[in-house]
């Protein structure tokens, strides 16, 4: 992962701080360009890694459709209410497609972990329940940005 960020570095989080950040959050907003040139953002759960960031995804979304084409995202995962509590995360770069899509739950060495992950996070169960209508993508970030403006203190 590439931190690409000159400016705001006083505000930036650390490694640790990134880490519990994302493992914490349960909503990001997710950013594609339809056919025609228009963004499209669109919110969705998701589930970090330590390394990656996993999309739970609608296959018959426009997201879905938008990164089939162009596989290229930008991601943003905030909080805060108050300008001094404001703090969050923008990853980008191009997603990839894993397992089966949609996900009927067919054995995958590789989404075991993740979706093990996603299940606890977002449904306090150890196991996915897979309904036929999303699929897995996965962002390895080609950069990030952060910010944690209560690192700034008080005026």
């Amino acid at each position: 992962m590439t931190v690409t960020q000159r400016r705001g570095r006083k505000i930036m989080m650390e490694p640790a701080e990134l880490d519990e950040f994302l493992s914490t959050r349960r909503t990001c907003r997710v950013a594609t360009v339809l056919a025609d040139g228009a963004p499209h953002i669109s919110p969705l759960w998701f589930v970090w890694d330590g390394t990656s960031l996993w999309l739970y995804s609608i296959t018959r979304s426009k997201r879905w459709a938008a990164l089939r084409r162009d596989p290229r995202v930008a991601v943003v995962v905030d909080a805060g209410e108050e300008y001094g509590e404001l703090r969050g995360v923008e990853l980008s770069g191009s997603v990839e497609f894993i397992g089966e899509a949609p996900r009927t739950g067919e054995p995958n060495p590789e989404l075991a972990r993740v979706e093990r992950l996603f299940a606890r996070k977002n449904f306090g169960i150890d196991e996915l329940p897979h309904d036929g209508r999303h699929a897995w993508l996965r962002l390895t970030p080609e950069a990030v940005a952060s910010w944690d403006f209560r690192k700034m203190g008080s005026p």
